[in-house]
């Protein structure tokens, strides 16, 4: 039996607690630099470009002294945040910092504060006169109550007619609680005013599901119809019950609008890609590959037989069978440029496995994914319930890339349509959604009626030019993130 000297033991434990003091002395971080020591720390460990920023080097805080002095050069945690992404606006358009994540959080899950519509804005003459056309309208939302559909034409905000040269200062006016629209008419090219209409945002819970439909005989084939407009996994069951109506109808084509879906849920959109595949079984939909630091959490969505139901506060209630088409072997997407990451996910991870067409005009481009990084340092800042409770920051920075299962992942300048149909060169005949001849529907309709729309469409304005009115969009709205539990398993 070894003796234990009591004496060394003690001097060993003196040691080991002076070491462990001196290498915990970033534990005793400054209060006014609290905020700033979370956004280096998280983005140190999990940014995906990680490696590429000089100032997340590992050797940043090997001297507390200089360490925090770098920390409080930054006056706020978001300067300090932006000052660390790769090359903002080019190669890493998409990540961001959050000032409250409980609102952050309803907001992914569709509760925000909104007028209920989306717009396009288009210059529309030699003169520079900008309008914008009404490309969607929730229902029950503030623009719905006051009778604003798909397809009107606004040509004012506030009494302020726009041009190109007021256009960036007036759009603004979409920051305020309260606007006024100016609503025209079109006649050879001339705008006739027909009335104001003043609303007010709300708070709205929208369902990205918006609007269904089934064309009983397009060539001697039933098309299904499905205008989706967000990846929000607390839709899932209601999405899973268009495709229940779907089998019902046993179609055998479908026609998928992303149109307005700039993405969401790396879950959800490996549940929809299960609807609509059948024979892929639960082969491989995604592969995630994340910074060298988390090379482990590398891994797999797969197609799947089961979908999780969640709430608006995104806890899981119920389990569900996923309603699988069966005569679907390619697949029609509408889009646009607003069509991104989780959506362009859906074109890039079935084209492994089927045909798919894709109508309309080029994706936004956005092949990377982030997830929530909260001021949690035990959990390595993903783990939302230990987050400090003095204050809701957060962060939501690029942390993964996606790739299908032949790994493929090269589109970040989007996918361009194998059918290019120029939206917004129609502005002034936009018609509802689910008719026949609105533009872009037409064009996916007559390719399975073996017809080329190209030659059948005429507009009375080209060389329109077109902007995103960004100020009617959330930060993530072009957002693929995940769930924790990926990370967990």
């Amino acid at each position: 039996m070894k003796r234990i000297n009591y004496f060394t033991l003690g001097f060993l434990m003196l040691i080991i607690s002076l070491i462990s003091c001196s290498k915990n002395n970033e534990v005793n971080i400054p209060q006014n630099i609290e905020v700033n020591d979370f956004v280096w720390k998280g983005m140190n460990s999990w940014y995906n470009w990680q490696s590429s920023v000089p100032n997340l080097a590992d050797s940043k805080n090997n001297n507390s002294n200089e360490y925090f002095d770098y920390l409080d050069n930054f006056s706020t945690p978001e300067n300090l945040f932006e000052s660390l992404l790769l090359n903002p606006g080019t190669t890493d358009r998409f990540s961001w910092f959050i000032e409250d994540y409980i609102e952050q959080n309803n907001a992914f899950q569709g509760v925000s504060t909104s007028f209920g519509f989306r717009l396009r804005a288009v210059s529309i003459n030699e003169n520079d006169d900008i309008i914008f056309y009404v490309r969607y309208v929730a229902p029950n939302s503030p623009a719905s109550i006051a009778g604003i559909k798909r397809g009107d034409i606004i040509n004012a905000l506030d009494g302020v007619v726009l041009n190109e040269s007021n256009y960036n200062t007036t759009i603004n006016k979409f920051d305020n609680q309260t606007i006024t629209l100016s609503f025209v008419s079109e006649n050879a090219g001339v705008l006739n005013f027909v009335e104001d209409k003043t609303i007010t945002a709300v708070e709205l819970a929208e369902n990205p599901v918006h609007y269904k439909s089934v064309f009983e005989d397009v060539n001697g084939k039933k098309v299904g119809y499905l205008v989706y407009n967000s990846f929000r996994s607390s839709y899932n069951d209601e999405l899973n019950e268009a495709f229940s109506y779907f089998q019902g109808e046993g179609i055998e084509e479908l026609v998928l609008d992303l149109r307005l879906n700039g993405g969401g849920s790396v879950l959800t959109s490996a549940y929809l890609a299960s609807m609509i595949y059948s024979a892929a079984g639960t082969d491989i939909f995604a592969e995630l590959k994340f910074n060298d630091k988390h090379s482990n959490q590398n891994g797999y969505y797969n197609f799947e037989n089961n979908l999780d139901v969640f709430n608006l506060s995104g806890d899981k209630i119920n389990e569900e069978a996923i309603n699988r088409l069966t005569n679907i072997n390619q697949l029609y997407v509408l889009t646009s440029s607003s069509t991104a990451s989780a959506s362009e996910m859906i074109i890039n991870g079935l084209k492994a496995f089927i045909p798919v067409k894709t109508i309309g005009s080029t994706t936004y481009g956005k092949n990377v994914g982030s997830i929530t990084l909260y001021d949690s340092p035990s959990s390595d800042y993903t783990n939302e319930d230990t987050a400090n409770a003095s204050h809701l920051n957060a962060m939501q920075p690029i942390v993964f890339q996606i790739f299908n299962k032949v790994e493929q992942s090269d589109y970040t300048h989007g996918f361009q349509a194998d059918i290019e149909i120029i939206e917004w060169d129609y502005w002034n005949e936009i018609l509802p959604f689910g008719d026949e001849n609105e533009i872009v529907l037409k064009a996916a309709l007559d390719d399975i009626r073996g017809l080329s729309s190209k030659t059948n469409l005429k507009s009375n304005f080209k060389n329109t030019k077109a902007f995103d009115v960004l100020q009617l969009e959330n930060k993530f709205e072009k957002d693929m993130h995940i769930n924790p539990s990926f990370l967990n398993n």
